[in-house]
């Protein structure tokens, strides 16, 4: 009986798609060491995703496709996480202590964005990184609510704000700071200074990744956001909607002048299913996001129900990712962080942390 090589355990490995990068785990260089004692193969994965909840799927269908090779005896699969660091817009540095931040936007108000924000923040927790929300929305913010927290945050040394937790993520809001009913009356340049100081003066842990809850549109704020936060990416949100499409555009269209990728879409309210009859009904439109998506050339992350579960959910503190995680609805949450995350681990990486400060010295 031949020995078994290593080309041909490539070859069947390469015959996987992965279903979050799209593309085999050869050419993503997500395959570290193959070593081959005999007829017996080890395999080491690294994926750069969030994406524990996959490991074991995946584990059983590498290990298949290699079986398939005449004579094989044991297969061993090790998989690990490796999130790092990736490029932000030129001229902007990277914050030390917070790898990727990605951005979530909608060109108008009324799509979900604050809902796909919070349980995209908990999925990716769930999928195995350290994560972080801040809400960007000075006028009306909602995570504090969406993440049944109602406490001010403390200051260890007087300068930085340490970030409250729940469900998993550490979180920062104005709404933190100020009494819930209390209006914000700020004009646009306090708006942004304060966002940035939300940002620049919480004492994050570590993140991998910081999602930012975008305020609705696309006016100032959001555009010097854009312009001033190193952004590794963003998702829009939208409706199957004709009209929120139209905005949708808009705010996809900001991020590309100021050179952030954009990750994805995705299409949340997107179908009904009737409780009584259970029909599927198109309510907001059919298939407006997957449109989208191919007319500006980029992902389509996923579509969301429209269902009564999620809107309780968040309303009581408990989003739906973090209530049953198990639920059909938690696992497409999922499947967008996956997606998303995937998306981002394919583009450039930022290596300037690994590299260490050069001193001159005259002595």
């Amino acid at each position: 009986m031949a020995n078994i090589d290593k080309q041909q355990i490539e070859d069947k490995i390469k015959e996987y798609i992965d279903p979050f990068m799209q593309q085999d785990l050869i050419k993503s260089n997500c395959i570290k060491d193959i070593k081959i004692n005999g007829f017996d193969v080890n395999v080491d994965i690294v994926l750069g995703y969030a994406s524990t909840g996959f490991h074991d799927k995946l584990t059983q269908t590498i290990t298949d496709k290699i079986k398939e090779i005449t004579g094989i005896g044991k297969v061993k699969i090790d998989i690990k996480t490796d999130i790092i660091a990736h490029t932000v817009q030129k001229g902007i540095k990277r914050k030390d202590n917070i790898k990727n931040i990605i951005a979530v936007a909608s060109g108008k108000g009324g799509v979900g964005k604050s809902t796909v924000s919070v349980n995209l923040a908990i999925a990716l927790q769930k999928e195995g990184a350290t994560v972080g929300l801040l809400d960007a929305d000075i006028y009306g913010p909602s995570q504090p609510q969406m993440l049944g927290i109602d406490k001010q945050p403390d200051s260890k040394d007087g300068k930085l704000l340490e970030p409250l937790q729940n469900h998993g993520i550490q979180a920062m809001s104005i709404g933190f700071l100020v009494d819930s009913e209390q209006p914000m009356i700020w004009r646009g340049p306090m708006v942004t200074q304060a966002l940035e100081q939300l940002l620049n003066d919480t004492n994050w842990q570590d993140l991998d990744y910081l999602i930012i809850d975008l305020p609705p549109g696309t006016g100032d704020t959001q555009l010097t956001l854009a312009q001033k936060v190193p952004l590794s990416g963003a998702v829009i949100v939208t409706t199957p909607q004709d009209i929120a499409l139209l905005d949708a555009r808009k705010g996809l269209k900001m991020f590309q002048k100021v050179e952030v990728p954009i990750l994805g879409i995705v299409e949340n309210m997107s179908y009904h299913i009737c409780k009584k009859c259970g029909e599927e009904e198109n309510i907001f439109g059919t298939g407006g996001g997957n449109k989208m998506a191919d007319q500006y050339e980029v992902d389509f992350l996923g579509a969301l129900p429209l269902d009564i579960s999620i809107r309780e959910d968040t309303d009581s503190g408990n989003p739906t990712v973090a209530r049953d995680e198990s639920s059909k609805i938690s696992q497409i949450y999922r499947d967008i962080a996956r997606r998303t995350s995937a998306k981002l681990a394919l583009q450039a990486k930022d290596y300037s942390a690994k590299f260490p400060n050069i001193v001159i010295s005259n002595d």
